[in-house]
């Protein structure tokens, strides 16, 4: 916890001015029951009117300048806090967007969501807990005890009875609790997972009619996280019974006490002023139990705030499995892309590896339409995610422009590759807003122009606002070919110096795909262009096309030379091909 004090930095001023008004305005409660004592001995009891008026508006002013007082001082601290939270928000954003793919899936997305949000709101908490109390609980600890002392030393000594139980209920009730908050922590993080899961598959759900299974799913994680809060709620609501039926048994063994002194004095000006003084004791006592209670609350406070504390620092202190190089390495030739005997295997969380590429060496020219095709999992996808550096090749080396990616920064590698991936991923907004995603100053022309090169341009003309018609979440209100398109505009948009196409064609029908192809050739003809595809129609014109099966390299060259040296792609084509467009 004392780890994430460094976000209070930038608003120590503010948080220090807060201190001060909680200062203030204890100082000044601690002055009311000195005032209403001198009302109560000096007015009431001796019928001096004039003492009553002078105390009665001393005491009206305190009133109304501790109402303002505690007002700035709840804004000022609830300014502290949020700003604390959000600088804390926008470290955690920061140091997410610099994970690679791999230190995503050791903390998993749901997990990065609840660190985010509810773990950073649990410290907010005590932040905001800490500034009206850190002054607060001493002052009026301390200062009640002394005015107590000075009202009655005898009776003070219950003192010596409420803090020993109070601490006792503290102790008794933080030892219950505690080991809850790590485990709420986690059924949150589970229910996050659920949440996300069926609403980012809710079509699957229902066209499985699943929707029953779902439901009972978050219906057992949601009860079990609920049983875990109210369980923690119990405990923490028998406090308030408990402190309260403490304070009223204090008072009324003070007033028995107190009767029975005064019942023992004989000279009445002695005995009115008793009765203000032991009124006052009785409102300083009930400041020291409330100081007491808070100090406990807090002791239980703290050890929540500091389980979330570790979540946050965990992710803040992770060291990214990729190194980012400070200073790009100097590029031997352009427009190329090299594999260099490349091996990679998938991390589980657990540490598991699990091999996918084996000993991969290809070299993507520039100019050139580079095609990788093969079986489901036999490693394509994997090969175009080590280019922008998703993840790290185990062994081996992949160099952009003659640069291993490992040496360069990764906005210098980004700026080179236009990327399009598997699942079409578009933003909330306008389709332009999309478009200039990769390009923010790209005119109008530039984005009808890509639009034309995606075969997108017909479909857009024909939306009601054209480039400023509204695209929902990811694009749900377009169907499958209309988002790979958009998505093809968008990085044709961005100029980039490699395009990546990660079975980006997937959704268009054999037409489209085939003018899109020679709209990229004819348009993207001074870039290399790199395409994973299932069908062998997408990939047939391509300069050069990699066979992979099972992680490795199993045939290099043009379609004809694969059709007459490798087995593997001549099973590929045969499969998807009759034997007339094979001799084709």
């Amino acid at each position: 916890m004392i780890k994430l004090l460094r976000y209070l930095k930038p608003h120590r001023k503010f948080a220090l001015f807060t201190l001060f008004l909680a200062a203030v305005n204890n100082v000044m409660t601690l002055a009311f029951p000195l005032l209403m004592s001198q009302i109560i001995n000096e007015g009431i009891n001796k019928g001096d009117l004039q003492s009553i008026k002078h105390d009665g508006i001393v005491m009206l002013v305190c009133c109304v300048a501790a109402m303002f007082i505690s007002i700035l001082n709840s804004y000022c601290s609830s300014k502290v806090s949020t700003g604390f939270a959000g600088e804390l928000r926008a470290d955690i954003f920061n140091k997410v967007e610099n994970f690679s793919q791999g230190d995503i899936d050791k903390i998993g997305i749901p997990s990065l969501i609840t660190r985010t949000t509810n773990d950073i709101r649990q410290v907010q908490d005590l932040v905001l807990m800490s500034l009206r109390t850190i002054i607060s609980v001493p002052i009026m600890l301390i200062g009640g005890t002394v005015m107590a002392i000075i009202m009655d030393p005898g009776l003070s000594l219950v003192l010596l009875i409420v803090a020993p139980v109070i601490a006792l209920i503290a102790f008794i009730v933080a030892k219950k609790v505690i080991p809850f908050f790590d485990k709420i922590q986690k059924r949150v993080d589970k229910l996050n997972l659920i949440i996300r899961e069926k609403i980012g598959g809710i079509r699957v759900i229902r066209a499985f009619n699943r929707t029953q299974h779902e439901d009972k799913r978050f219906k057992a994680a949601n009860d079990d996280l609920t049983s875990m809060i109210v369980k923690v709620q119990h405990i923490f609501a028998g406090l308030i019974p408990i402190v309260t039926l403490l304070v009223f048994l204090l008072i009324i063994i003070l007033v028995a006490v107190g009767y029975t002194q005064i019942n023992r004095l004989t000279d009445p000006v002695e005995i009115q002023n008793t009765l203000g003084d032991l009124q006052a004791f009785i409102i300083y006592l009930v400041f020291i139990i409330v100081a007491l209670s808070t100090a406990a609350a807090m002791f239980i406070m703290i050890p929540r705030a500091n389980i979330s504390a570790k979540r946050i620092n965990e992710v803040l202190e992770m060291k990214p499995e990729m190194e980012v190089s400070e200073k790009d390495s100097e590029t031997e030739y352009d427009g190329c892309i090299e594999f260099k005997n490349v091996s990679f295997s998938y991390k589980s969380p657990d540490g598991e590896e699990t091999g996918t590429l084996k000993d991969v060496s290809f070299i993507a020219k520039k100019g050139e339409t580079t095609a990788i095709i093969g079986g489901t999992g036999s490693g394509k996808s994997t090969i175009l995610n080590l280019i922008p550096r998703f993840y790290d090749v185990t062994s081996g080396a992949v160099l952009v422009d003659g640069c291993d990616v490992r040496q360069m920064d990764f906005a210098t590698i980004y700026g080179k590759i236009g990327y399009i991936p598997q699942q079409a991923f578009l933003f909330s907004g306008t389709i332009a807003d999309n478009l200039r995603y990769g390009k923010e100053d790209a005119t109008d022309e530039e984005l009808w122009s890509a639009l034309e090169t995606a075969q997108a341009r017909d479909f857009v003309e024909k939306l009601p606002d054209g480039l400023e018609s509204l695209v929902s979440q990811n694009g749900t209100n377009l169907s499958g070919g209309q988002k790979q398109r958009l998505c093809i505009a968008r990085a044709i948009v961005k100029k980039a110096e490699f395009y990546i196409f990660d079975d980006s064609f997937s959704a268009l029908d054999f037409a489209t795909d085939a003018r899109l192809r020679s709209a990229l050739r004819s348009k993207l003809k001074n870039a290399s262009i790199l395409i994973v595809a299932q069908r062998v129609g997408t990939i047939i014109d391509a300069d050069k096309i990699i066979v992979l099966d099972k992680g490795q390299v199993v045939g290099v060259g043009t379609h004809k030379q694969l059709l007459e040296a490798c087995e593997v792609y001549k099973d590929i084509v045969t499969s998807q091909l009759s034997t007339e467009e094979v001799e084709q």
